[in-house]
């Protein structure tokens, strides 16, 4: 069959405090957690009723057993989420200081499974079926991912949406700085591009929402779509259509996983196929209400949480 969404990247176990506004030292409770961006959008568009698959790996662990159970669980096929011996599943540690700090400690070393994906491997004919396909930059840091995700981009040669979430994690990189002409390779294959400002800015050199679209636009996307943090989310179409719609009102618990549910709601939309205006603003709604959460993949919500936040104005 074919795929409204298929998603490829990064996957882990999140471990986060059960306890806001405390230092890692003295946290005492965990929750376990489905983690990682391409899981987590995934989980989010697959929540608002729609055929998902994840190209991803694991540790030959239980973690590793915990995610696909946690990825049945929330209804994303897992038959393209393999093992690798070698490496542990990596875990990631957060702490929460609401509003606005929530500092992320990875654990991905010696190499994280997820960047063992191997072009070789791919299901290239589902990957140029599905109706989005969703790639992460994280993909790009390091091979044999690098390969297998530019090779899947170029299979797929922009047959229906391909998204590319610019998804900067600096500390992926051996080298940050050689960053930029991997983005740009994955730029000329992708209809629409997903940052904020950092992560556009370290794809085209520029930081100016409106000037950083253009650029997207010129590297050649469809669409692009820069997240601006309280500001809002700024949305330029190719054909001069524009969206700049703010933040929806929300008490902060933790900022982490909005992003992704942002994401997931995206991809609903444009297989909705409805204006971008609306688009924009049922995703500010959806990342919204996973910032008034504690968990992320088990916070993504339901289609009637996001139209009653859209109606409400506000998550309450």
């Amino acid at each position: 069959m074919a795929y409204d969404l298929i998603t490829m990247g990064r996957l882990g176990v999140d471990l986060y405090p059960l306890q806001t506004g405390v230092p890692l030292p003295q946290v005492t409770t965990f929750g376990k957690f489905l983690g990682g961006s391409a899981a987590n959008v995934a989980v989010a568009a697959a929540r608002l009723g729609r055929e998902v698959a994840l190209v991803s790996r694991t540790g030959d662990d239980p973690f590793g057993t915990y995610l696909h159970e946690a990825l049945r669980d929330f209804g994303v096929d897992d038959r393209w989420v393999t093992p690798v011996a070698e490496y542990p599943t990596p875990v990631t540690f957060c702490e929460i200081f609401p509003p606005d700090d929530f500092p992320l400690y990875f654990y991905r070393q010696p190499k994280a499974p997820d960047l063992e994906i191997d072009a070789h491997d791919l299901d290239l004919d589902a990957i140029h079926e599905a109706r989005i396909f969703w790639v992460t930059g994280t993909g790009l840091s390091e091979e044999p991912s690098r390969t297998a995700t530019l090779a899947a981009l170029a299979h797929r040669a922009k047959s229906g949406t391909t998204v590319f979430d610019l998804d900067w994690r600096p500390m992926f990189w051996k080298d940050p700085s050689t960053a930029r002409p991997f983005y740009e390779e994955a730029l000329r294959h992708t209809t629409v591009a997903v940052g904020n400002l950092d992560e556009v800015e370290v794809a085209t050199g520029v930081r100016e929402p409106h000037a950083a679209a253009r650029a997207l636009l010129d590297a050649g996307v469809e669409l692009a779509v820069v997240k601006q943090g309280p500001k809002g989310v700024l949305a330029v179409h190719r054909d001069g259509t524009t969206a700049e719609v703010p933040p929806l009102p929300v008490t902060v618990l933790n900022g982490l996983g909005a992003g992704d549910a942002f994401g997931g709601s995206l991809c609903h939309g444009l297989l909705s196929g409805w204006d971008l205006e609306k688009i924009m603003r049922h995703a500010n709604a959806a990342g919204a209400i996973v910032a008034s959460r504690l968990e992320c993949s088990s916070a993504m919500p339901t289609v009637a949480e996001v139209e009653g936040a859209v109606a409400a104005g506000a998550v309450l």
